[in-house]
């Protein structure tokens, strides 16, 4: 069971808005989808101690399970948190975010981050160059087809066309992410946030996620922290390619929303090439 104290618990409730039985903005079926990646079923019988809201269910996880789970869940939970905060405008309760943070420190045996959240419009207004396609780690044959993509993100952007543009972005970040893993799958695999199967063993590279790929490529020093935070803003909305995701959460892309996705996959990339700011 992980060691949290009544008033840690208090901290994150306020910050995960779990008052009324939910967890932020999460729906049944992206809560499930979330926890997969760290090999959770939330929605079984073993997180049902408290009861069936998915705040209850939390709850019962936070019980059970051991702090350095504990502390990847939440670590990544609040980085969607930010990174949702910035791309739609929503106002961050600084104080009780920070304290989160400095949970989640405690939880991953890891030093709590001494700087301040980064806001959007800080990370709009660095200048992210693109880098040159052949400084990425990607099979040659592959290039074309990345070259591709960023062409048609562009013109996606300029025609307004916003939804298309966050897809072929978190498409972009995706493949170049995993090319980066086959790189170097020796650090990869050895990360503490590889994907694990249910008989403990890594996941093979292919049948990792982009979340799970965001994180162990700032694990691996690839991608700076601020970058992952934001990445996983994109990788949240490049999931409402389901139809069915998108009506839930009532998601309609803007202009301002495209801008950001595109801000982070030059970032991204400028990170992975080595061409950091």
């Amino acid at each position: 069971m992980s060691s949290l104290t009544d008033v840690e618990k208090r901290y994150l409730e306020k910050v995960l808005a779990m008052g009324k039985g939910y967890v932020l903005d999460y729906s049944d079926p992206k809560f499930a989808s979330f926890f997969r990646g760290f090999g959770v079923d939330i929605h079984g019988n073993r997180y049902q101690t408290y009861g069936s809201s998915k705040a209850n269910k939390m709850r019962s996880f936070w019980e059970q399970e051991p702090d350095v789970l504990v502390g990847r869940v939440l670590g990544e939970m609040l980085d969607g948190f930010e990174a949702d905060c910035s791309l739609n405008n929503r106002e961050l309760e600084t104080v009780a975010l920070e304290k989160a943070r400095e949970i989640v420190a405690r939880l991953s045996g890891v030093p709590a981050r001494a700087k301040p959240v980064q806001t959007e419009d800080d990370f709009l207004a660095r200048d992210f160059a693109m880098p040159s396609i052949q400084k990425l780690p990607i099979e040659g044959q592959v290039v074309p087809v990345i070259e591709s993509r960023l062409a048609e993100a562009r013109i996606a952007m300029g025609a307004g066309a916003y939804l298309s543009t966050i897809f072929l972005c978190g498409s972009v970040l995706e493949a170049v992410l995993l090319g980066a893993a086959q790189r170097a799958p020796a650090s990869f695999n050895r990360a503490l946030a590889s994907p694990k199967a249910s008989d403990g063993t890594v996941k093979r590279l292919h049948d990792w996620n982009l979340a799970q790929l965001i994180d162990v490529a700032c694990e691996v020093d690839l991608l700076k922290p601020d970058v992952k935070k934001f990445s996983h803003g994109l990788r949240d909305f490049r999931n409402y390619i389901h139809p069915f995701e998108q009506m839930l959460s009532g998601f309609t892309p803007d202009e301002h929303t495209a801008k950001v996705c595109l801000q982070v996959l030059k970032a991204a990339l400028a990170s992975v090439a080595g061409e950091r700011k």
